[in-house]
C-alpha cells in the first residue's frame, strides 16, 4: 500500500534523519580545555545542579584551519626582508584562507538546531556561533553535566561542566564559551584607598595636579600629529554613560571632537547607571586614548558579556581598528581560548594592547591574563613626573605595583623575545617575559565617573597604560600612511628590534630606577619592558621620519666558509625608510680571482633579501678574504660586508642521520630523536646543529649542540611541544653545518 506524505510531515521526518545521523557519528571532543581544576580537585563543594530550564548564552568556536601555514605565513608578514611585509589580509581574505570552512560551519548550525539550541548570532570569518538554549539542551548537546559549586576564594557560587564536552559531529572544534562563569572579567582600574603607595602628583594640568589625557600627550610625544584617519578599539565588559565623558571635557576647558560609537556585541547594554554599573574603567579607557590621539577619525567602544563575543567582533569590524586596547583580566580555563581571534588581528594588521596588571611582579598564580599571550603588546606601569603643568616628559621610574614577570600561564617564548631574554638574566628563555613597554600609571590622574563627580590623584594603574599606548600608535600609523606605507599591524617584532639596536635611547624613555618586585634596569626589564615611547623618536622608528627615503643593507650570514672547488650563500637583505620603493642592483667587489659572485634577483625593489652565491675555483688560495657588497639605486649608494674563508679543497665530507625518522607527540610533552653524523675524506672540523619547520610552541634542543671535530658522533634531540601547540604533522629539518660543508635529514613530528 502506498501512502502519501504530508508537507507538514516533511520538517518531522528532516528531524528523525539528522537525529539518526548525528546519532551515528562519533562525539567529537573540543581542542580547548573547560572543566576548572577546582571542580575536578573537588576544592570548589559541589551544591547541585543549575535548573533545567535556565537560558545560558554560549559561543561555539571553531578552529583556524592550516595553522602551520598560518604560523609561516606570520613570521613572513612582520619580516623586513620578506616580500610580504606588511601585506596584511581582510577579513574576507583571512576566512578564505584560514577560516573554517563553509561546510563546517553550516555543521555546527545545524548541529545546534538539532539539539533544541537557537542561533542567535553568526559571524563573517566563520568563527563564531552564538547560540541560546536551556540547561537541559546544553547538558544534552554537549554531553555535560552542569553543576553549581561554592567557589573556593570568593563569597559567591559558580556554574560550571563536570567534565570536557564533547559534540555529535565530524567537523573540529575549538572552544565553547559560556559553560561556566567561575572567572568574572574585571577592571584594572586602582583606587588609592586599595592600594600602598601614595600620590605624589605634582606637574599634572589638571585640578590638583592631576594629569590629564593631554599631559600623556605631551610627555610621551609632543609633535603635531593627531591620529588623524585612524580608528580605536577598547574593550570593556560594561557600557558607559557619555555624560561622564562630556563632564571630564567640561571640566578642563576641553573639546572631545572624535566620534564615539558605543557597539554591543552579543546584545549586552551599551549603558551603564550608577550605582547599579560603574564606568569609572570605560571612562577612564577613553579619556586616555583621545588625549594621546585627538584627531582620530572613530573611537569604538566595543561592548561584550565574553572574550569571544568582543575579539571576534573586533576581527570582523568595516573598517578595521588598526589599534586595540583592553585594560580588564579574567581567568579562562584554558589559556589558549583566545588564540584564533589573536591570529587574526596579526594577519589583519591590528595590534591589541593590554594592560599587565596592577599587583607588582607576577607570580605563577598571577591571574593576569591575556597580559602574558605572545599575540599582543603588554602594558606596564610607570611613576611619571613631567617638567611643568602640561610639559614635556622630565623622569620617570618604574611603578611599584605594575605588573611583569614570566608568563603565569606558561606561553611559550616567542621568537622574536629570544635575542632581548638572552641579555636580561631575570627573564626567562623558554617562556614569554613581560611587560613589553610601559607608560605612566600612578595614581596621578583626573578621573570623571558615575555621573557623580570627578576625583584628582585618586586613581592609577596600568588600565591608563594600555589605551594611551594604543592612542600612541594611532599617531604612529597616522604617519606611516603619510609616507606612503601600511600600517604598522603587531608592533612587537619592531619594538624588540629597536631597543636592541644603536637608537634605543633615542626611541625609548630607558627606566633604571625603581621596582615592582624585579628591578627596573638599563635596557630591557621585567618591571617597566623597553620602556616609555620617547617623543618623535620612537614614532620615527616605527613609521619612518617621512623626511627622507633610503635603505640599508645587511649581510646574514656575514662570514661563511668555502671549500676549493665549492660555493656558499649569504643572504642579503634592504631594509628601507621612510616609504622608499625603488630597485637596488647589487654588485660585489674585493673576492680574490677564482671566486665568482652572483646574485638571485640581481636587484631588489624595496625591501625584499637577494641570495648571493660564492663559487670558489679549485685553484683559489686558501685564506679569509673581505668583500663589498654594493647596492645602488640612482645617485644612492649604500653597502655591507662580507667575509669568505676559502679551505682546502680535499674532498672531505659527511653524512648526517636521524633514528627514528618520526616523532608522535602528544602537546605537553616531548620525544627524542638521535641525530649521527659519519665523516669521510679526513673531514675535520666541529658541526653545528640547527633544526627549522618545527613551527610556533615546539622547542627543538640539541645536546651537544654541535658534534666536535673531528665531526663524527651523536646528539639527542629533544622536541618539547607546548600544551597550545595546535595539532597535526610538521616536517622538521635538521642541517649540520661545518668545515664548509652543509647537509641535512629530515624527522616527520606529528602532534597529537
Amino acid at each position: 500500500m502506498t501512502r502519501k506524505v504530508s508537507a507538514f510531515s516533511l520538517p518531522l521526518i528532516a528531524m528523525m534523519l539528522v537525529a539518526s545521523f548525528v546519532g551515528q557519528v562519533q562525539a567529537q571532543s573540543f581542542m580547548t580545555r573547560h572543566v576548572r581544576e577546582v571542580t575536578l580537585s573537588g576544592q570548589a563543594a559541589s551544591l547541585g545542579r543549575l535548573p533545567a530550564a535556565q537560558l545560558l548564552r554560549l559561543v561555539v568556536t571553531l578552529p583556524l584551519r592550516h595553522q602551520p601555514e598560518l604560523e609561516s605565513f606570520l613570521e613572513e608578514l612582520y619580516d623586513p626582508s620578506s616580500p610580504s611585509y606588511r601585506h596584511f589580509l581582510t577579513v574576507e581574505e583571512f576566512s578564505a584562507r584560514f577560516g573554517p570552512g563553509q561546510e563546517d560551519y553550516d555543521a555546527v548550525i545545524h548541529f545546534a538546531e538539532a539539539n533544541g539550541l537557537t542561533v542567535v548570532g553568526t559571524s563573517r570569518n566563520r568563527l563564531n556561533v552564538d547560540l541560546m538554549g536551556s540547561v537541559a539542551n546544553i547538558e544534552k548537546a554537549f554531553h555535560v553535566t552542569l553543576g553549581l559549586y561554592q567557589h573556593p576564594v570568593e563569597n559567591r557560587t559558580f556554574y560550571g561542566p563536570d567534565r570536557e564536552p564533547t559534540a555529535d559531529l565530524s567537523v573540529p572544534l575549538w572552544h565553547v564559551t559560556g559553560l561556566d562563569n567561575y572567572s568574572i572579567p574585571r577592571p584594572l582600574v586602582r583606587h588609592i584607598a586599595d592600594a600602598r603607595p601614595k600620590s605624589n602628583a605634582t606637574t599634572g594640568s589638571g585640578p590638583g595636579a592631576a594629569f590629564l589625557g593631554s599631559d600623556m600627550r605631551a610627555a610621551y610625544y609632543g609633535g603635531s600629529l593627531t591620529g588623524s584617519g585612524q580608528s580605536l578599539g577598547l574593550l570593556e565588559y560594561y557600557g558607559t554613560d557619555l555624560v561622564d565623558l562630556n563632564t571630564y571635557y567640561s571640566n578642563v576647558g576641553q573639546t572631545n571632537n572624535v566620534p564615539v560609537t558605543l557597539l554591543s556585541t552579543d546584545g549586552t547594554s551599551t549603558s551603564c547607571v550608577y550605582p547599579s554599573c560603574d564606568d569609572t574603567e570605560q571612562t577612564l579607557d577613553m579619556t586616555q586614548a583621545l588625549g594621546m590621539a585627538p584627531g582620530m577619525s572613530s573611537l569604538v567602544m566595543y561592548v561584550g558579556s565574553s572574550d569571544a563575543a568582543i575579539f571576534n567582533a573586533m576581527a570582523t569590524a568595516s573598517p578595521l581598528n588598526a589599534q586595540l586596547s583592553s585594560s580588564w583580566t579574567w581567568t579562562p580555563a584554558d589559556p589558549g581560548t583566545d588564540n584564533p581571534y589573536f591570529q587574526e588581528f596579526a594577519a589583519q594588521g591590528q595590534n591589541l594592547f593590554q594592560a599587565a596588571g596592577d599587583s607588582g611582579a607576577w607570580t605563577s598564580s598571577s591571574s593576569i591574563y591575556p597580559a602574558d599571550d605572545a599575540f599582543l603588546t603588554s602594558v606596564g606601569g610607570t611613576d611619571l613626573t613631567t617638567q611643568s603643568a602640561g610639559g614635556p616628559w622630565a623622569s620617570e621610574t618604574a611603578w611599584v605595583d605594575g605588573g611583569g614577570g614570566i608568563s603565569p600561564d606558561s606561553y611559550a617564548i616567542p621568537s622574536w623575545q629570544t635575542a632581548t631574554a638572552s641579555g636580561c638574566s631575570a627573564c626567562s628563555k623558554t617562556l614569554r617575559n613581560g611587560p613589553d613597554v610601559s607608560a605612566n600609571a600612578n595614581f596621578t590622574f583626573y578621573v570623571c565617573a558615575d555621573q557623580s563627580g570627578c576625583t584628582s590623584n585618586n586613581y592609577g594603574g596600568t588600565s591608563f597604560a594600555a589605551p594611551m599606548w594604543a592612542g600612541y600608535l594611532a599617531l604612529v600609523n597616522q604617519q606611516a600612511v603619510a609616507n606612503g606605507q601600511p600600517t604598522l599591524g603587531f608592533i612587537n617584532p619592531s619594538l624588540y628590534t629597536i631597543g636592541l639596536g644603536s637608537s634605543y635611547t633615542t626611541d625609548f624613555h630607558d627606566i633604571t630606577s625603581g621596582s615592582n618586585g624585579y628591578s627596573a634596569t638599563t635596557g630591557y626589564d621585567l618591571a617597566t619592558g623597553w620602556g616609555s615611547p620617547n617623543g618623535s623618536g620612537l614614532l620615527n622608528a616605527l613609521a619612518g621620519s617621512g623626511s627622507s627615503q633610503g635603505f640599508s643593507l645587511s649581510a646574514s650570514p656575514s662570514s661563511v666558509t668555502v671549500a676549493q672547488g665549492n660555493s656558499g650563500n649569504i643572504t642579503i637583505t634592504s631594509t628601507v625608510t621612510g616609504g622608499f620603493a625603488g630597485a637596488v642592483s647589487l654588485s660585489a667587489s674585493g673576492q680574490p680571482s677564482g671566486v665568482t659572485v652572483t646574485f638571485n634577483p640581481t636587484s631588489i625593489t624595496g625591501a625584499g633579501s637577494s641570495t648571493m652565491t660564492m663559487a670558489v675555483g679549485s685553484t683559489v688560495a686558501t685564506g679569509t678574504y673581505n668583500i663589498t657588497v654594493t647596492g645602488t639605486s640612482g645617485s644612492t649608494t649604500e653597502t655591507t660586508k662580507v667575509s669568505l674563508t676559502v679551505t682546502s679543497g680535499t674532498a672531505t665530507n659527511f653524512t648526517i642521520s636521524a633514528s627514528p625518522t618520526s616523532l608522535s607527540i602528544t602537546r605537553g610533552s616531548s620525544g627524542n630523536s638521535t641525530i649521527t653524523t659519519t665523516i669521510s675524506g679526513g673531514f675535520n672540523s666541529a658541526i653545528g646543529l640547527s633544526a627549522s619547520g618545527q613551527g610556533s610552541r615546539v622547542t627543538v634542543r640539541f645536546s651537544p649542540s654541535s658534534i666536535p671535530a673531528p665531526g663524527a658522533g651523536n646528539s639527542t634531540m629533544t622536541v618539547t611541544v607546548n600544551r597550545r601547540a595546535s595539532t597535526g604533522t610538521r616536517t622538521i629539518t635538521i642541517t649540520g653545518t661545518g668545515g664548509g660543508v652543509t647537509h641535512a635529514t629530515k624527522v616527520t613530528l606529528t602532534i597529537h
